[in-house]
């Protein structure tokens, strides 16, 4: 062990976490389920919201981003407030603005309005994700204990990303568009009535003064830079979203500057120079470029080259949901017997296996491969993202356990938009390519950019052509889509192949905690 962490091994309860914490960690495990899902939830509402409400463009892509944009912008902000007010409390606190903004969101009566509750939805949604991760780092204190938690934690927070649009196609099957909202509603209620009874109150017992311009500085920043990023994935190489871009990456080499000089930064950098936080943050980063980028053109593939509904296409992402459980509980079981490197190495390794099987994709009745080739690298995922957490939040003492949290999660929000941008591009670039030698012969002149543009655009005007030339020009789409998803598959294992190098060379060393328990003083410092 390092000095540090016999230090932070000798101030730290040892007692194992009882039923009260593990009923606590239920509660924790539902609202984060839930802020994930508000990420997707609202894309089947679209047609509906704008029939009832009549946005604008403009308006309509600010009911969708907003959310995700003041999620990742508040979260280093929230993360170190709640180590200075209370974690429990500012927990509280959030839940009760997200259980308000819901109810708001759900009987907006104008465009604006909804944008706003959205926006609110954001910052409250951010006040609660690093805090139920810093208090599992305070409830578990035993290694076992708290990798299991993690990985119930990780696991409702990917759920909810998968099963949105699910959820969100049997309500508005039922209910009207605002009830997508109403879903959070009970589980903040919950929290709110259990929280203070189940979950432990901690801050900083000396946290220092809350420096106003470094925040402001990290909102504005990670903001610009993920707009940015977005922007650039959807128009392409346009000065504007390079103009936002830049000023947010300059915003964030202030931001870093202003920490080196403040006697209570933000974030303590010095928490960069600890292999273990940076190491595991680095290769999560990494992992999560690649499953971001793909993730959204798998979705497509579902829809609209094997011509599923969403709420089919939904459907059959229940399969990689249950691998995600069954992948905690197996992460859980080897854990304690396993060097984190060798296990999280080995995920990656399987999960390179499920891209692979992207790349036989034929573009016709490939259901069962595209749904086996989720659940694999869903599998192969896991242990990636459970020990990476793991080791980030352990690398700290629990008095940074919010800053370490939010900063992990920011920086997952940042690999996600960068994989659309990237992955999107590379997949744009490759679909306008195999289009632009394949189109077929008689295709009208004014609609030839809208087909090579996009497959939705094809499909689009294949809708409005003669029968032969419009399956013929679905056909094509469909199978330079195919092709662009095979190169992206390709990008994705090299970039997952990365990320697995990265953990065994700079965190082969980190012991298996049964290991440590028997060796203490092995490891590197």
């Amino acid at each position: 062990m390092t000095s540090t962490q016999r230090e932070q091994a000798a101030t730290e309860p040892t007692t194992t976490a009882g039923l009260k914490e593990w009923i606590g960690l239920a509660v924790l495990a539902l609202p984060t389920l839930l802020i994930s899902m508000d990420l997707s939830v609202l894309y089947l509402a679209i047609p509906q919201i704008s029939e009832a409400l009549q946005p604008s463009s403009s308006q309509l892509l600010w009911i969708l981003d907003i959310y995700g944009f003041l999620v990742a912008g508040f979260l280093i902000t929230m993360g170190t407030v709640g180590d200075r007010i209370g974690r429990r409390k500012l927990l509280m606190i959030g839940a009760l603005a997200f259980g308000v903004a819901s109810i708001v969101a759900a009987y907006s009566t104008s465009a604006n309005m909804l944008i706003g509750t959205r926006a609110l939805l954001g910052i409250a949604g951010a006040t609660l994700m690093p805090s139920t991760l810093a208090l599992i780092r305070n409830m578990f204190h035993d290694d076992r204990q708290r990798t299991t938690a993690i990985s119930v934690w990780m696991t409702s927070f990917m759920i909810g990303m998968v099963i949105g649009p699910l959820v969100g196609g049997a309500m508005l099957e039922n209910f009207w568009w605002g009830s997508v909202f109403l879903v959070a509603v009970p589980a903040m209620v919950l929290l709110l009535a259990t929280g203070p009874i189940l979950l432990p109150e901690y801050k900083d017992p000396n946290p220092g003064k809350l420096d106003v311009l470094s925040a402001l500085l990290s909102l504005l920043s990670v903001m610009a830079v993920i707009y940015g990023i977005k922007e650039l994935a959807k128009d392409g190489w346009a000065v504007d979203a390079l103009a936002v871009l830049a000023a947010g990456l300059v915003l964030g080499a202030v931001f870093v500057l202003r920490q080196r000089r403040l006697t209570d930064p933000l974030i303590d950098l010095a928490l960069f120079g600890n292999v273990r936080f940076s190491g595991s943050l680095v290769a999560l980063m990494v992992a999560m470029l690649a499953m971001g980028g793909l993730f959204l053109l798998l979705s497509q593939y579902l829809q609209l080259v094997l011509g599923l509904s969403a709420f089919e296409a939904g459907l059959w992402t229940v399969p990689q949901a249950a691998a995600m459980v069954v992948a905690a509980g197996v992460v859980s079981a080897l854990a304690p017997r396993v060097r984190p490197a060798y296990l999280m190495a080995g995920g990656l390794v399987l999960a390179m296996a499920g891209y692979a099987l992207f790349t036989q994709l034929s573009g016709a009745d490939d259901l069962a491969l595209i749904v086996t080739g989720m659940v694999v690298f869903s599998l192969g995922l896991s242990p990636m993202f459970v020990l990476g957490l793991d080791l980030i939040v352990g690398a700290v003492d629990p008095a940074r356990a919010g800053a370490a949290s939010a900063i992990s999660e920011t920086g997952q929000e940042l690999s996600a938009a960068l994989g659309v941008a990237v992955i999107g591009s590379i997949g744009t670039a490759v679909y306008r390519g195999q289009m632009a030698g394949n189109l077929p012969t008689g295709l009208p002149t004014e609609v030839t950019h809208a087909a090579e543009d996009t497959l939705a655009g094809a499909l689009q005007v294949a809708a409005g052509l003669p029968a032969a030339l419009g399956a013929e020009l679905t056909t094509v789409a469909r199978q330079a889509y195919t092709h662009a998803l095979q190169v992206n598959s390709l990008v994705g294992i090299g970039l997952t192949a990365i990320a697995a190098t990265l953990v065994l060379a700079l965190l082969r060393h980190l012991p298996a905690p049964n290991e440590a328990k028997s060796t203490p003083d092995t490891e590197p410092a």
